[in-house]
């Protein structure tokens, strides 16, 4: 990824730098549409350069201009080229009236039997212009461009995709690609963005670089490639004790595995020592398949007070719990004033008597963010860029926001998305594997947002290696060896 590609936008912002190319960097709309188009058609014969003949549907907006521009070129190379239109030719104005008037033939109705016929459907027909959810014949030409059968190429963004937040709005193009032209759009990265983007493409179409300048960039992508150097080499007289002793607590009966995985992930990370506080009927079996995690049975604050003392970071929630026992383990964790990884069952409890503090890593799924919230899961699933920033102005810290495209904001601009990772992780102790990984990091001298930002493209990365034998049926255990060797770059 160029430094460009890194930054996201939202539909607005990208608007606002467009119509500031054109006031103030002499770049008529005309120019940036023809290369728009022009580095449209290119990509269209790279990534299919067998097709002869395509279906280019234009809106009546400057995304449809953009089409128009594909398709004049894809016949001035000799494709065989039909030209639609969704909506009222009369509503064709500017820029985009003028490459409809450019080209040398004429937009029919949209056909839905002619996309059946074509190698390749380009889809020009929304972009980042939509407002509310799609209906009518627009609804109409998406699902019949869908049902065809044939590979779509998306101009900016699939139509139907809300460019900001990545829900489709009532329907949406499921693209086999998508070039996205000036500013790259959040919703490319999130929520369903994934699934109907497809190959995502970044043009700045030759902006001058003083065009970023311009505007905030408040989401930047990031990836365990990118921040593998904050990973430095050991000194060779170096010993354990340089790499700082994690505290896992959890563990509620039927729930061993959890602080396992958090222990073991904190190990296989580079920490030093792994300690775990449990419950003590079951403290003797915990570390029987990895001895070298010191378990200890907590019952009282004494105990937790000792192990706490000789720990630098505590990870607490997996397998927690929600008992009395749980609710005073939590309680000593916080009254600790160690770094705190918070995850699980530990945060199902915050949401229950919230409270702000700066020294922890809150790591909720959607649905802990949603108690956390007092929202509904799919409130926060609608607009997770805005969920993280109200987790983290409600709980201070350092937040992550897990799911497809996680989130990490520590408040300050920007906030962080990781696009390492796969569907083959959305199985049970993931998320505990990913709790150590945090932990062990911050143990080892990082601070929390690097540890964070760090830690879930690490983690996420594991998962993209283990899952090179198939992802239904991968294990949060299976990414302990790929945690082990990432954690060495």
């Amino acid at each position: 990824m160029n430094t460009l590609a890194h930054n996201l936008y939202r539909a607005e912002q990208v608007r606002a730098m467009d119509q500031y190319a054109i006031d103030h960097l002499a770049l008529s709309g005309t120019v940036l549409m023809e290369r728009a188009g022009a580095a449209a058609f290119e990509i269209l014969q790279m990534r299919w350069p067998e097709a002869k003949s395509i279906v280019v549907v234009c809106g009546t907006g400057n995304n449809g201009g953009d089409g128009y521009v594909v398709a004049r070129l894809a016949k001035e190379q000799g494709l065989e080229v039909i030209c639609m239109l969704v909506g009222d030719k009369a509503n064709l104005k500017g820029d985009a009236l003028a490459a409809a008037q450019r080209l040398d033939m004429e937009a029919i109705q949209f056909n839905a039997e002619q996309c059946k016929s074509a190698d390749l459907l380009v889809d020009a027909l929304l972009g980042t212009g939509l407002e509310g959810n799609v209906t009518g014949e627009r609804f109409d030409a998406i699902m019949a461009m869908n049902d065809s059968g044939k590979s779509i190429l998306s101009l900016d963004v699939p139509s139907g995709l809300n460019a900001d937040s990545g829900q489709v709005q009532g329907i949406a193009i499921k693209a086999a690609a998508t070039i996205t032209f000036i500013g790259n759009k959040q919703g490319l990265f999130v929520g369903d963005g994934w699934d109907y983007s497809g190959e995502r493409i970044f043009n700045p179409l030759s902006v001058p670089l003083s065009l970023y300048d311009e505007t905030q960039c408040d989401v930047e992508l990031i990836n365990y490639r990118k921040l593998k150097s904050i990973l430095k080499p050991r000194a060779a007289n170096s010993h354990k004790g340089d790499y700082g002793h994690v505290l896992v607590v959890g563990g509620e009966s039927g729930y061993t595995g959890a602080v396992r995985m958090a222990g073991e992930g904190a190990a296989r990370v580079g920490a030093g020592l792994v300690s775990i506080a449990t419950r003590p009927e079951h403290a003797h079996y915990i570390n029987s398949a990895r001895p070298e995690l010191m378990v200890h049975g907590v019952e009282d604050e004494k105990t937790f007070q000792i192990l706490a003392e000789r720990a630098n970071v505590i990870a607490i929630g997996p397998g927690l719990g929600q008992s009395e026992w749980a609710k005073n383990l939590l309680k000593y964790a916080i009254e600790s004033g160690l770094p705190l990884v918070v995850d699980a069952d530990a945060l199902n409890l915050l949401s229950a008597e919230p409270h702000k503090n700066d020294n922890w890593v809150l790591t909720p799924h959607a649905g802990e963010a949603a108690r956390l919230l007092g929202q509904a899961i799919h409130e926060v699933q609608d607009d997770r860029f805005a969920a993280v920033k109200a987790l983290q102005e409600e709980f201070a810290g350092t937040v992550i926001l897990k799911g497809t495209g996680t989130l990490i904001s520590a408040g300050e601009l920007p906030t962080f998305l990781c696009i390492d990772g796969n569907p083959g992780m959305s199985s049970g102790g993931m998320g505990d594997v990913l709790t150590g990984v945090i932990a062990g990091l911050i143990a080892q001298g990082l601070d929390k947002l690097d540890a964070a930002s760090l830690g879930v493209c690490l983690h996420a990365a594991a998962g993209d290696l283990a899952a090179k034998t198939g992802q239904r049926g991968l294990l949060a255990s299976d990414l302990m060896a790929a945690v082990r060797r990432l954690a060495n770059p």
